[in-house]
């Protein structure tokens, strides 16, 4: 596996891809609501509208990704995009939050949506299917995924202290190497891969859509993933900053530990798969909402930058563990060739709708009530979506009637 040119171009694509969202995407809430000076509500709202237009982005390319099979069409599109982040964040984005909200806030989810919240999931999709034609564990070349970004994000704390528009103009340069790796990969598309995708339909995907176990993973996921999304994303990192002397030294300290958390992911990224397959993909996906939900509270009852420090750390167990386990619950209970479409919409347009749901509200709740409150009320939502996964969710061993979504077996990872 390790001498597969196929594996090292697959961890290629995540690396820099990865690398090329970290550098801003990781101070994003930070750089919202320090620099621009938004509220806790506009930028509640900015998420929300970013996640709206990001999960239409989801649902085209699960459908139009599935029906490409490997074939790189979409992931050309998505590399311009990559490297024109630079120049859109500096001189449209930025100009058009600070003078017309609104407008600036609909053109950048346009773009990031694009390009990383909902380009982030075709990429995964994608590269998992490599790892099926080509025979080669995903966490593994995830795990590439997952260095990429801590290195991105170690990079992103020294940068912001120095000009945010450094942090944009070193994704750009992150899509472009991207962009060197696309151009010398060519893949090989059998007569087989051909027929296989040509024969799906929309009645294919609509199918899966009448299966109960997929409305139970969604539900689930909606209640564990796209809350501790809010959290991570939207909260945490305001509330680690303020418990500095200043915001430069916050900064720094978060860009050191969200690099260490994400080393730590990357590490987890190659042991995953082993865990998943010794515990099961059920077990697994429960054991990652518990952990979901015990960082959240967790956060309300230290008030060191020590304990949050450990707090945060947990985020490297739980993603890997989450991101794998999903990926197989799919394989194991569905048709493999809607996988993209499957994870897609069960993993990240229904967190995408979470977001919409709730970011506007949680921000207006940490406004008026801190976030001590905030942290223990999802907290507690979270443990709640944890429980209901050991009741609805498939075990590994279930045979199940409906597996086959178009009369083809369902695949394997």
């Amino acid at each position: 596996m390790m001498r597969s040119k196929n594996y090292w171009f697959t961890s290629g694509y995540l690396f820099f891809f990865f690398v090329s969202w970290s550098v801003w995407w990781a101070f994003y809430a930070i750089w919202l609501n320090e620099t621009l000076g938004l509220s806790g509500l506009q930028t509640g709202t900015l998420y929300s509208i970013n996640s709206t237009v990001a999960l239409i982005f989801m649902l085209i390319y699960g459908v139009i990704e599935d029906k490409l099979g490997t074939r790189k069409h979409l992931i050309w599109f998505q590399n311009i995009l990559l490297i024109g982040t630079g120049p859109f964040l500096i001189y449209v984005y930025e100009p058009l939050l600070n003078s017309t909200f609104i407008v600036g806030a609909i053109l950048g989810a346009i773009y990031l949506g694009a390009a990383f919240i909902g380009g982030v999931g075709l990429l995964e999709s994608y590269t998992e299917k490599l790892s099926r034609k080509f025979d080669f564990e995903y966490g593994t070349s995830r795990m590439w995924g997952s260095l990429g970004y801590a290195i991105g994000a170690l990079v992103a704390g020294i940068a912001l202290g120095i000009n945010p528009h450094l942090n944009f103009w070193l994704a750009s340069a992150a899509g472009v190497v991207f962009f060197i790796i696309n151009c010398f990969y060519k893949i090989e598309i059998s007569e087989k891969e051909k027929k296989e995708t040509s024969e799906l339909d929309l009645k294919s995907i609509a199918s899966t859509f009448k299966l109960k176990k997929f409305w139970f993973l969604i539900v689930f996921l909606f209640g564990t993933s796209c809350i501790y999304t809010i959290y991570d994303q939207q909260l945490f990192p305001i509330f680690f900053t303020k418990h500095f002397p200043n915001a430069e030294t916050g900064y720094h300290f978060y860009g050191y530990l969200n690099s260490f958390q994400v080393f730590l992911e990357s590490a987890m990224m190659f042991v995953a798969p082993f865990i998943v397959n010794k515990l099961g993909a059920k077990r697994t996906l429960t054991l990652a909402g518990m952990i979901m939900a015990s960082r959240i509270v967790g956060s309300a009852m230290v008030d060191s930058t020590i304990g949050l420090s450990m707090i945060k750390l947990l985020h490297g167990f739980e993603t890997p563990l989450l991101v794998i386990a999903v990926f197989k619950y799919i394989a194991k209970n569905f048709d493999s060739r809607l996988s993209a479409t499957i994870y897609l919409i069960g993993f990240q347009i229904s967190g995408q709708i979470g977001v919409i749901a709730f970011s506007s509200l949680i921000g207006s709740l940490y406004d008026k009530s801190g976030f001590n409150f905030t942290f223990v009320t999802i907290g507690l939502v979270v443990f709640a979506f944890s429980i209901f996964s050991i009741f609805f969710l498939n075990n590994d061993k279930k045979k199940v009637a409906d597996i086959m979504v178009s009369g083809t077996e369902k695949g394997h990872i």
